[in-house]
């Protein structure tokens, strides 16, 4: 019988990922200095990138006991990603399912949402973590990729530092610091669905010291495919921004801020109790704009001791078509870092966030009350780092501590780390953290009507969501443990495996039986009766995952980068048996990630002027996301000729294996296909 298409393709790819250049002739290793050294360590010297994540203390990411994975710049910048969404596919465990043109669903070891309510998003330490709806708009968390420095992301519960809602991970979004970008740069270049993009950015310096850059990006992007024809989803959006870097001494100082404004297409559903009751598919726009500017001081002393505060002013607006609201958030942050004797550190701060949101009702049957809300988030914590054996053993321990407006009483989320270190190449790690989600406007303070169904008779069935002003927060218990090691000089292997427990779990829950109603709460609406189904957000869902990952890397030479992971996550959720209530979307929440996720990724460089970067990934299906969505494996190719010192032109290729394919459900206008795409850049920059 004849071999699929599709299986060509697959076995085509997989043979190019592993073929080695077959040009060997005049490989040149490139330089191992410069700004740009970091794309050229060896696996060694990327081991001891030191990274903030873990403990907001310089750390070197082999002796971290965390499963932390560090994306580089350049990992970004070679794998063609234009939105940072998409440059995490690249991340061990981290499983990014793109909903439309602007849209994304993000989980970290399970719970994958829109909002990814379970994760914390830091861009420079600034949390873009929306108090409204409980998560992370992606659509505008935004920068310009070629100034990011490294995007640091913790698998696993980080709220023993960040504070609240990095209950299942933490992704850490760290920009270049301005010294690092002198000069100029200007990218431009558009495609199929990527149809135009233009980026540029400057930086000098002072004779004082003073490092600085200013940034602009503008884009447009297509619909993805649409089985009805009803394209959307179309996407533009204009942003810009500058960061200042001083240093005097033992204190440094930095001052950034960006600015933005975004229109995309999206699809909402509206429901009316007036005839003919019934739910209309609306199409409109998404107008969302906003900025912020954040100051940040550091003093080190000569013994590794040190003081950080952090200060910062986020500004945000959003219309949509069935809701407004506008917010504004100030937040301060301070850190300590001390050394008792030569085997113990202690780390400690504090912290105070309140942020002022407005909502705007724009149809009737969605409202947050109060209208103008004031919530507020104060918080302590403290870790103490214990050598137990110099240079082999490390004890650490500490707690967050927090009360917010939702909060009853005092939170406590307390973690213990235990890392081993046999040898210099190896790191063995075990932990257990217990972690929270605070509870936001979306479950305290939410009023929705929506029409769910018809009975036989024909009556209309609506579900009315009441607030519930006694949500809890959602518990983890975790447990973890973690390898690593830099086997051989050209060979590391990452592996980590966890347990994690969760109880008072979201829950939509039915709270009692139908009542047969009339429409009399418009007026001027006929008589037509409806049954009414009374629905509250819970707490009524409780299970457990469990899962790991492997993330091996091989340079066979020095031109040439072999990279692969495997992530595996079991889910099992169960709903709180209520005399009362009956809790749904136990199914959703355990089909919303997948069971099993493969990447491969070979990149090469061909003397000094070509690099090729291929990319695989398969992503098992997810057994509910409002429908099945099924397996897809698909491949992405980046090829770059560098003309020269300042000059770059790339093509790139993404979802090159079918026309389309599907990865989540619509939001909530159907399930919309992923399309097959290219673009081509041009990068000029001066040094």
């Amino acid at each position: 019988m004849p071999f699929p298409k599709s299986g060509i393709r697959r076995w085509a790819w997989a043979a190019l990922l592993c073929l080695p250049p077959a040009v060997r002739a005049n490989q040149v290793p490139p330089p191992s200095s410069g700004p740009g050294a970091l794309k050229n360590l060896s696996l060694e010297q990327l081991s001891q990138i030191e990274v903030t994540s873990p403990s907001k203390e310089p750390t070197p990411a082999l002796r971290s006991p965390v499963a932390i994975y560090v994306l580089t710049g350049d990992d970004i910048h070679r794998s063609g990603a234009t939105t940072i969404p998409d440059a995490l596919r690249l991340v061990p465990g981290v499983e990014v399912a793109q909903i439309d043109s602007s849209k994304w669903s993000i989980g970290i070891r399970g719970f994958g949402t829109r909002l990814s309510r379970d994760v914390l998003v830091l861009i420079d330490g600034r949390t873009v973590y929306t108090e409204l709806h409980a998560g992370t708009y992606w659509e505008v968390q935004d920068t310009l990729l070629d100034d990011v420095d490294r995007i640091e992301v913790i698998r696993g519960p980080g709220g023993t530092i960040w504070g609240p809602n990095a209950v299942d991970g933490v992704i850490n979004i760290i920009t270049k610091s301005a010294h690092d970008t002198q000069g100029a740069l200007v990218t431009a270049g558009g495609g199929n669905q990527e149809q135009g993009f233009l980026n540029s950015r400057y930086g000098g310096s002072t004779s004082g010291g003073l490092s600085y850059r200013f940034y602009e990006k503008q884009f447009t992007r297509g619909p993805e495919y649409h089985p009805n024809g009803d394209n959307f989803d179309d996407w533009r959006g204009i942003q810009g921004g500058f960061r200042a870097d001083w240093g005097r001494g033992r204190d440094a100082f930095t001052v950034e801020g960006d600015i933005y404004t975004q229109k995309d297409g999206e699809q909402v559903s509206l429901s009316t109790y007036s005839p003919p009751m019934n739910v209309l598919s609306q199409d409109g726009f998404e107008d969302a704009s906003g900025g912020n500017l954040l100051f940040k001081w550091n003093r080190t002393q000569s013994d590794g001791t040190g003081t950080q505060l952090q200060v910062y002013y986020d500004r945000t607006d959003r219309t949509e078509p069935n809701l407004g609201e506008d917010r504004d958030t100030f937040d301060v942050d301070f850190l300590q870092r001390k050394k008792w004797g030569s085997r113990q550190q202690f780390i400690y701060g504090a912290g105070a966030r309140i942020t002022q949101g407005r909502f705007d009702e724009v149809i009737t049957g969605l409202v947050f009350y109060p209208f103008h809300q004031t919530d507020y988030l104060l918080s302590g914590f403290f870790e103490d780092d214990i050598t137990l054996v110099n240079k082999k053993l490390l004890l650490t321990a500490g707690s967050k501590i927090l009360h917010t407006n939702y909060s009853h009483g005092i939170l406590f989320q307390p973690s213990i780390r235990l890392m081993w270190t046999p040898t210099e190449k190896q790191t063995v790690w075990t932990s257990f953290t217990h972690a929270l989600r605070t509870p936001s406007d979306a479950e305290e303070d939410f009023y929705l009507s929506s029409e769910i169904g018809v009975a036989p008779d024909g009556t209309p069935i609506f579900a009315r969501f009441d607030p519930n002003h006694r949500f809890s927060p959602e518990q983890l218990n975790a447990y973890e443990m973690g390898f690593r090691q830099i086997a051989a000089k050209n060979v590391y292997i990452d592996v980590a495996g966890f347990y994690n427990h969760y109880h008072d779990v979201f829950s939509e829950d039915v709270t009692g039986g139908y009542s047969l109603q009339n429409s009399l709460p418009f007026p001027g609406a006929a008589p037509p009766t409806y049954l009414l189904l009374p629905a509250q957000f819970q707490n009524d869902l409780h299970g457990a995952t469990y899962g790991g990952e492997i993330a091996p890397e091989w340079r066979p030479t020095a031109y040439w980068r072999l990279r692969g992971s495997y992530s595996l996550l079991r889910t099992s959720l169960q709903s709180s048996p209520s005399p009362t209530s009956l809790a749904l979307g136990a199914g959703q929440d355990e089909g919303s990630s997948p069971e099993h996720e493969i990447s491969l990724d070979s990149g090469f460089n061909i003397g000094r002027k070509f690099e090729i970067d291929l990319i695989y990934r398969y992503v098992s299906r997810l057994p509910y996301a409002g429908q099945n969505i099924p397996s897809y494996s698909t491949g992405d190719i980046r090829v770059a000729y560098h003309a020269g010192r300042h000059l770059e032109l790339a093509l790139a290729g993404q979802n090159l294996f079918q026309p389309y394919h599907f990865e989540y459900d619509g939001d909530p206008g159907g399930l919309v296909g992923i399309r097959r795409s290219a673009y081509a850049s041009l990068v000029w920059v001066t040094k």
